[in-house]
């Protein structure tokens, strides 16, 4: 797991704000909506599960 964004940077629906290794492969999670990053919820190297939040944008 690797964090593209820190909090109060502002971002655009279909950036980049996460990426994450499964199986080899590296895969890009995009931000949903336009806003601000107001939370991280993942740490470099982190294991997430489906469903596990990992960046709050408002």
């Amino acid at each position: 797991t690797s964090v593209e964004v820190t909090v109060g940077q502002e971002v655009k629906a279909g950036d980049t704000v996460v990426v994450l290794e499964a199986m080899k492969m590296q895969n890009n999670i995009e931000a949903e909506k336009d806003g601000k990053v107001t939370a991280i919820a993942v740490k470099v190297g982190q294991a997430v599960l489906e469903d596990d939040p990992l960046v709050v944008i408002e």
